[in-house]
């Protein structure tokens, strides 16, 4: 197998018992890094040391990473074009920031006889956000109110 010393300088490739002893004399543990390679690859090292800062560093990589939310937003159906505006520029910051948006379009009262307004509405929605978004999910039609999702077309894909 190939030995890595401490310091991280290859000590070239040993017999296992020979490995063992270095890690032995220098008080360290010999520990397998890469068991797959030809020939496989382990490390003199402190293991307790080593699994120390790594639990460390993946609770810092935990810390550090930002959970992407789906962030929701309501439309009347007889929205003004003014009030449209000012949503959908809400929409866009949400959508540069990475996070989805999950967008309602609410029916009251009689508006259920015209549900193909609301469907009208999304698609114009979806039209002035023209390329710079997917849509996740098609706008469906649920009690009252019409949902669909939609994500930045930049962003990855994790969810598909």
């Amino acid at each position: 197998m190939r030995v890595i010393d401490q310091e991280g300088k290859q000590l070239g490739i040993l017999s296992r018992s020979e490995a063992l002893q270095l890690a032995q004399e220098q008080e360290l543990d010999l520990v397998e890094i890469s068991p797959d390679a030809t020939p496989p690859v382990a490390k003199i090292i402190d293991w307790g040391k080593y699994n120390y800062q790594r639990t460390k560093q993946l609770q810092k990589n935990r810390r550090n990473a930002k959970a992407l939310e789906v962030k929701q937003m309501r439309f009347g159906l007889k929205i003004s074009e003014h009030d449209l505006g000012v949503k959908m520029r809400k929409v866009t910051d949400f959508l540069e920031t990475g996070h989805k948006v999950k967008i309602t379009i609410f029916y009251r009262g009689r508006e259920l006889a015209h549900k193909d307004l609301g469907f009208k509405l999304a698609e114009k929605v979806i039209q002035n956000l023209g390329d710079a978004i997917v849509v996740d999910q098609t706008p469906q039609f649920a009690g009252k109110q019409l949902n669909f999702v939609i994500r930045s077309s930049h962003a990855k894909a994790k969810d598909s």
